[in-house]
C-alpha cells in the first residue's frame, strides 16, 4: 500500500501515516528499510498489518522535509527580564543553562568594579534576547 508521512516523534522515531486507503497507521523505527529514516511528507510504501505498517519504503523522487525548527523551553522575554532586573548576579544565564559564565558573573559582582563589568554585561545580553529571532533563540538554548 502506498501513503505519505503525517507525523514522526523525534525522540522515539515512532510516527504515522495515512494510507491511500484514508486509514491511518502507526509505525516503530525499526519498520523503516533505509537508514535515511522517516521524515513528514515523505510518500511511502509499506505492508499494513492491522493498524501497524511494517517494511516501510520510501519511493523514489520523494521529498525529505526539512528537519523542524528547533524549540527551546526557555522564553527570551523571560530571560531578558532576568537581565535586565538581576543580571549582574548572573541569573539569566543560569536559566538559560549557562552555569559557568552565571558563576563568572556571580563572582566578579563580589567587587565594585566586577559589578560594572556584569552590569554592562547583563544589560548587553538584554539587548540581545530582544533582538534576537525566535528561531535563532530556540536554537542557541534549546534543552540538551
Amino acid at each position: 500500500m502506498r501513503g505519505q508521512v503525517l507525523g514522526v516523534d523525534v525522540s522515539t522515531g515512532d510516527g504515522q501515516i495515512s494510507g491511500d486507503d484514508g486509514q491511518r497507521y502507526v509505525f516503530r523505527p525499526e519498520d523503516w528499510t533505509d537508514r535515511v529514516g522517516p521524515s513528514v511528507g515523505a510518500l511511502i510504501d509499506f505492508e499494513a498489518e492491522g493498524r501497524q505498517a511494517r517494511r516501510i519504503y520510501r519511493l523514489p523522487g520523494s521529498y525529505t522535509a526539512a528537519p523542524p525548527a528547533p524549540r527551546s523551553d526557555r522564553n527570551k522575554i523571560v530571560a531578558a527580564l532576568l537581565a535586565f532586573f538581576l543580571g549582574v548576579f548572573g541569573v539569566h544565564r543560569f536559566y538559560l543553562g549557562r552555569i559557568g559564565s552565571g558563576v563568572v558573573m556571580l563572582l566578579l559582582t563580589c567587587t565594585i568594579v566586577g559589578m560594572v563589568v556584569t552590569g554592562i554585561w547583563a544589560f548587553i545580553d538584554f539587548i540581545r534576547y530582544l533582538i534576537m529571532s525566535d528561531a535563532e533563540f530556540a536554537a542557541r538554548y534549546q534543552q540538551a
